[in-house]
């Protein structure tokens, strides 16, 4: 749990630098997807779901 914990703050300080000073490059993609496979497993992940899938029935519920 330690190492998935400090491997997801390693990697989304580089995405965060990444951002910030340029755009993204295909390098930067696999970082952005190691993050999300480094983030699923920790402790967050189920709170993460149910956020995104509250967002997806909240924007489902919009009628234009």
């Amino acid at each position: 749990m330690i190492l998935s914990i400090s491997g997801v703050v390693l990697l989304a300080i580089i995405v965060f630098l990444f951002f910030k000073r340029d755009g993204l490059k295909a390098s930067h993609a696999i970082v952005c997807a190691l993050f999300g496979f480094y983030l699923a497993g920790t402790a967050i992940a189920p709170s993460i779901t149910a956020g995104g899938q509250s967002l997806a029935s909240l924007l489902g519920g919009i009628n234009f």
